[in-house]
């Protein structure tokens, strides 16, 4: 424990963040660093209590309590209130392969599971986090380590978002020659294309794709498996496979015109507008510039949605949820350590709020269809309001009749989630997949083998959509089942090549 009194004398302190109506201007990250000074406070309200939630990593009924990765929280937070960052990072890089991206996109389960939340506020693990992984890198503390010897045996990962970064990286420490196909133009999945700019710099994800270059993991981009190289050709020349292209199948809204011109799904829009960026980000494909923007779904990716559409200048932008607002404190069924559902303001609601004077969110709304001019562009949509109510002791949403309302349009995004994989390379490869379109393994919970021998999944494709730290816990295990795999039988390679 950095400081006995730290919690009692110090407050909670958000790191500081760019002005919102000057950071949509551009697309640089919108949180700033903290100063020594603060970071020493903030690290001295960890109580180090005697059974720390923060760093369980486990699942309750669907719920979250603390870090998935295991990160030991209470002790790296001490070396950083005692100055010895350089240690603080060694203890960090035990458990957690990117601590660089988890600690800018992370909703952080693991505040929401601190002793401290009980009555107060969490602890900034987050931010001690980030700053411990940056200050590595602006000292030269993280650095390449590739393995001292090979083993000989060569595996292929296919996706490089961050299961399939997390299996490389440990993979590769194991001596195994890794090698990771990604269908796209640069490594790092959504990390790369599913996250805009402002909430992670794409110089970060390439800062690290380069060091894993450097440890000796080769990528080989532009490659899609099924077309560029067959499965076959992949066991040929492999000792195992392991699948992590997420789970991209976007879930769509079945309603009238939806087939109108002008209605995009949400992460094709945030893609084409993060490509844009290499180039010119007034050439999009898909601009929301003088545009009416409705998004429709009220998770963070809508929200991410929110905040591009007002850095390409946007008419207006509204955002539609069909539940209700969050409310300000812990619901009943929502107790600690669970992961608090309660409400936030997101970057991207902040801008419109300060930029615009309107918060974009709507609650309680359902699309009912789409109207579209003579060349069938989207004009508008029709919408109803719905209310959640308990019938037969079952909680269910039910519609306000006269509640209907239509919405100028020009531009919607689709941001309501994703069903699950998308099943051509599935099928491709002969994977079984189980109710929900997620591909099957042994045990859905701790095994990662798939119906094909040699064949390991793991990520958003095994386990539904979850978080970037859920996808390294799985790429960090998944690795470790694998590596069980390549070692048990030296003559694995003819057993497995067809």
């Amino acid at each position: 424990m950095g400081y006995i009194r730290g919690f009692l004398e110090f407050d909670r302190k958000e790191n500081p963040k760019r002005d919102p109506v000057e950071r949509i201007k551009d697309w640089g990250e919108y949180v700033m660093r903290h100063s020594d000074e603060d970071m020493k406070e903030q690290s001295a309200r960890c109580m180090d209590c005697g059974t720390p939630f923060c760093h369980t990593g486990a699942e309750w009924d669907r719920d979250m309590v603390g870090c998935p990765v295991n990160n030991l929280i209470p002790e790296w937070n001490e070396l950083v209130y005692d100055g010895q960052w350089k240690e603080a990072l060694d203890r960090l890089e035990e458990t957690n392969n990117f601590p660089e991206f988890t600690g800018r996109v992370c909703p952080a389960p693991c505040e929401g599971s601190c002793t401290l939340a009980i009555n107060d506020d969490p602890v900034t693990i987050k931010s001690i986090e980030n700053e411990i992984i940056e200050r590595g890198f602006d000292n030269g503390w993280v650095t390449p380590n590739p393995p001292q010897h090979r083993t000989g045996k060569r595996v292929a990962i296919i996706g490089s978002g961050p299961a399939g970064l997390a299996a490389a990286d440990q993979l590769n420490q194991k001596g195994h020659t890794v090698i990771v196909y990604e269908r796209d133009d640069r490594a790092g999945g959504l990390l790369m294309y599913g996250i805009p700019n402002m909430k992670l710099e794409k110089e970060t994800v390439e800062r690290r794709v380069h060091l894993l270059e450097e440890e000796g993991i080769e990528f080989k981009l532009n490659t899609e498996i099924g077309e560029d190289v067959t499965y076959e050709e992949l066991k040929r020349n492999h000792d195992a496979v392991i699948v992590c292209t997420g789970a991209q199948q976007p879930r769509d809204v079945p309603a009238e015109n939806r087939e109108s011109q002008g209605i995009h799904f949400a992460m094709e829009y945030l893609t084409e507008s993060t490509k844009a960026l290499e180039t010119d980000p007034q050439k999009t494909p898909i601009s929301a510039k003088g545009k009416n923007v409705i998004v429709i779904g009220g998770g963070d990716t809508g929200a991410d949605c929110v905040a591009t559409a007002l850095r390409q200048e946007c008419k207006r932008v509204v955002q539609f949820g069909k539940h209700p607002a969050s409310p300000e404190d812990r619901d009943e069924d929502n107790p600690w350590p669970l992961f608090p559902m309660t409400y936030t303001l997101e970057y991207g609601y902040k801008e419109s709020l300060e930029a615009y004077n309107e918060d974009p969110r709507k609650y309680e709304v359902l699309t009912q269809s789409f109207q579209t001019d003579d060349e069938g562009n989207v004009t508008s949509l029709n919408t109803l309001n719905v209310e959640k109510v308990v019938e037969n002791g079952r909680l269910v949403t039910k519609e306000i009749p006269g509640s209907e309302q239509e919405w100028e349009a020009d531009l919607v995004l689709i941001a309501i989630g994703f069903t699950g994989p998308e099943p051509e390379l599935l099928e491709h490869m002969g994977l079984e997949t189980d109710e929900r379109g997620r591909v099957w393994t042994v045990d859905g919970t701790k095994d990662y083998t798939t119906s094909e021998p040699g064949v390991f999944a793991a990520g958003d494709l095994r386990r539904g959509q979850s978080l970037v730290v859920w996808a390294i816990r799985e790429g960090r295990e998944v690795a470790e089942q694998c590596d069980a795999y390549l070692e048990k039988d030296s003559s694995l390679k003819s057993s497995f090549a067809v």
